[in-house]
């Protein structure tokens, strides 16, 4: 992947500090049982919805798509490629614990300056500098930043909900969107049958 997502690409960022950061003891807990086929792993799950949430991509069929197309989801997700049911199923089963988790990730971005993860440039020039006390942080002003993220994260869960509702509204509940039309699907033979 790094031939194709440079290394200080956001996709690996993410997908490094939900590897080594982020306590996922509360999504971890619900994988107890050993039957069926086994999952994807749970970490990679957490970071692919993150990472997508940080690129405005809420719906769980683009983000299906996006493992597909991407080279920065392919690389989040290690070439793993969810179907677009696991990802909102995920998303579902873990909701009150992703809140929970992605709050930690805005914080953890917070304090080490990251306010974004969109393109940032640097030219070298210098500029003088004063810090202001006007400017740090209070205790309650820290509460009400971490009550704006806490809300954010709300915002993008919902967003995501309302994405996967709209899709199944228009699109069918199994269906993904970008599937041949029947019409199509009847007029192509396999290779060595007859049409």
């Amino acid at each position: 992947m790094s031939d194709y997502v440079p290394v200080s690409h956001p996709a690996h960022f993410v997908r490094d500090l939900v590897r080594d950061e982020l306590d996922l003891e509360a999504v971890y807990a619900s994988y107890d049982d050993a039957r069926g086929a086994p999952a994807f792993h749970p970490a990679m799950m957490t970071a692919l919805l993150l990472y997508a949430y940080t690129q405005g991509v809420y719906s769980s069929r683009r983000i299906a798509r996006a493992c597909e197309d991407r080279p920065d989801f392919l690389a989040v997700t290690a070439s793993s490629k969810p179907d677009f049911r696991t990802i909102s199923e995920f998303r579902k089963r873990h909701l009150k614990a992703l809140s929970g988790l992605f709050v930690q990730v805005l914080k953890l971005c917070a304090e080490a300056g990251l306010v974004t993860f969109g393109h940032v440039a640097l030219d070298g020039t210098k500029i003088k500098a004063n810090a202001s006390k006007h400017k740090a942080m209070s205790y309650a002003r820290m509460q009400k930043a971490e009550a704006a993220l806490a809300a954010e994260v709300a915002s993008w869960l919902k967003s995501a909900e309302a994405a996967d509702r709209r899709d199944d509204a228009s699109l069918g509940a199994g269906q993904r969107g970008d599937e041949l039309p029947d019409l199509l699907l009847g007029q192509t033979a396999a290779p060595d049958q007859d049409p």
